[in-house]
């Protein structure tokens, strides 16, 4: 696994980033062979350390979890507690789901592109982290493209999605519903609960 260890004000020298790739290899090989790669950031948060772990555990699955504590070392321990118990949780889910599903055929991801574009109070006042010119989405004005990546729209049923939606902890997951075959998407409301939208049911 690729561990990346970065810090943003926080020194990250060899002894703590040796102790984040032991630990971090430790709790994911539990519940997987083998997870892509992970991203650790420390900063200091007033008077605490956070530690933010954005960790990529297979194809089409990635999770996040923070800590806090009183030093890096700390931090650390206290979001990676919160990452093995995501991944155990998965792996219970993923076992129980296979058990039904034993006599599926599961079809492939489909290849998509996920594109950060620059809002317009930025590009007024000419704010945010722009990095190197992108080839423009066709229908987008150039110079609106923040980020672009390469991403994949998953086959799933809507409990599956709304699982993979809380371990990312991104605020919204596109998914092909694996009943209807239709497009879906799961997203974060802001009182907190999990809104679903499927063209099927509409």
């Amino acid at each position: 696994m690729r561990i990346t260890v970065a810090g943003k004000g926080v020194e990250t020298g060899e002894a703590l980033k040796t102790h984040v790739t032991d630990g971090l290899t430790s709790v994911t090989r539990k519940y997987f062979d083998h997870a892509i790669d992970a991203h650790v950031t420390f900063r200091k948060d007033r008077a605490f350390f956070a530690c933010d772990i954005n960790l990529r555990a297979g194809r089409g699955l990635t999770m996040r979890a923070e800590g806090e504590g009183t030093d890096a070392h700390r931090a650390f321990a206290d979001a990676a507690e919160h990452i093995g118990k995501r991944l155990r949780r998965y792996r219970r889910r993923v076992n129980e789901h296979a058990r039904s599903m034993a006599e599926e055929r599961e079809l492939p991801p489909e290849p998509a592109r996920d594109v950060v574009l620059r809002g317009e109070e930025e590009a007024e006042e000419g704010q945010g982290e722009v990095v190197e010119p992108v080839v423009s989405p066709e229908g987008y004005t150039d110079g609106a493209v923040v980020a672009e990546r390469l991403t994949e729209i998953s086959r799933l049923t809507v409990q599956e999605a709304v699982m993979r939606l809380d371990l990312s902890q991104e605020p919204v997951l596109m998914f092909r519903n694996r009943e209807s075959g239709v497009l879906n998407v799961v997203y974060r409301r802001a009182d907190g609960h999990v809104g679903w939208i499927d063209p099927q049911r509409a």
